[in-house]
């Protein structure tokens, strides 16, 4: 009766390992949703591993890293599945992709609130590791492709591995911490419906709060000193019909994410990044401003001889065509979609800089 019960539970085991492996070879690739590495403190990173079925026995490989905020495999944000367009579209044009739930995140383990764009660019290092032992990636082919914050992550890593082939910036992150906030909440506030006066105090007291941030990010005290500046703006008394949620700002700020990102500067990594990079810019993008970004990255990575950057003018943060690019309007592209110009520059890229025919369409 044991035997049998074994027998029966190995049966159930195989079942279930094979449902796992989602077939879609009418698409051409297949889905192993049960991937489990581990970062290098331990922690379990769950995730999906879609594998090309074009015959071939060793693929490329990409590695996707999410943006700020505890993001699932797919970058689920406002009912778009980006990450999961991006990998459907790569693994059909012969590129394998890895993608995974973020720390403390869907099946992953770990606490995302107490760690650091650091922390996510070792576990693209140790998503990088994880592939060079499977036998169906070919391991000198392994890239890393960033959205937003994951523009940072994928730098740091590219600076501190040679596994590193190739990195991929998707509205990314390629300026420092301190100027991108700046520039972010004053796009943010632009759009907005205030009055132009208003706009101009939110714009003082934003930057006032980011700077002192930036220069008590390693001291006891920050907290202390942001509540002080905030107090005196309000003594001010044209701005004391301003509401700042100066509580929610003080305890993110004091976050060790926060610590670290408001003094991330990227000039500390992608002038040692000498892979090919691929920067992708959204004109409408009010997160992470195109032209800032652009002419960071360029002007850091001047050394760097193949370096390709695009701006489309009509996408906002998520990838999406759009009109304004406001948070708010994300939910109402309800029908909208990467454009498939920007998804085939990605895969004839990648395929181009990996010595794969670019032209190639399953």
């Amino acid at each position: 009766m044991r035997n049998n019960r074994l027998t029966l539970r190995m049966a159930v085991m195989a079942v279930t390992a094979a449902l796992a492996v989602a077939s879609h070879a009418s698409e051409g690739f297949i889905e192993d949703t049960t991937i489990v590495y581990t970062s290098c403190d331990s922690i379990r990173l769950a995730a999906t591993l879609a594998i090309p079925a074009d015959g071939r026995q060793r693929h490329p490989a990409v590695i996707l890293m999410s943006g700020t905020g505890r993001q699932d495999r797919d970058c689920t944000m406002a009912g778009h599945k980006v990450f999961k367009e991006i990998s459907d579209h790569l693994a059909a044009q012969g590129i394998a992709v890895l993608r995974t739930d973020d720390r403390g995140t869907g099946n992953s383990g770990g606490d995302y609130s107490y760690a650091t764009t650091a922390d996510f660019a070792a576990d693209a290092l140790a998503a990088v590791a994880y592939l060079k032992t499977r036998p169906d990636i070919d391991a000198s082919h392994i890239g890393l492709l960033g959205h937003s914050e994951g523009g940072a992550s994928i730098s740091i890593a590219a600076a501190q591995s040679p596994d590193v082939a190739f990195l991929v910036s998707l509205c990314g992150l390629m300026t420092a911490g301190l100027p991108s906030v700046i520039q972010q909440n004053i796009d943010i506030v632009a759009a907005s419906p205030l009055p132009e006066a208003d706009k101009v105090r939110y714009n003082e007291i934003n930057e006032r709060m980011f700077r002192t941030a930036y220069q008590y990010a390693d001291s006891d005290s920050l907290e202390q000193r942001l509540y002080a500046v905030h107090d005196e703006w309000r003594r001010d008394t044209t701005n004391q019909h301003i509401r700042y949620g100066i509580y929610m700002y003080a305890m993110t700020a004091t976050s060790p994410w926060y610590r670290f990102f408001i003094r991330y500067n990227p000039a500390d990594y992608l002038p040692k990044v000498s892979v090919p990079v691929l920067l992708v810019f959204g004109g409408k993008d009010i997160m992470v401003n195109a032209r800032q970004n652009e002419e960071s990255a360029l002007r850091c990575l001047a050394h760097n001889k193949d370096v390709t950057s695009r701006v489309f003018p009509q996408i906002n943060h998520l990838l999406l065509p759009c009109e304004k690019g406001t948070q708010e309007e994300y939910a109402s592209l309800t029908d909208a979609h990467i454009p498939p110009e920007l998804l085939s520059l990605l895969s004839s890229w990648i395929r181009k800089k990996i010595g794969l025919n670019p032209n190639y369409r399953y």
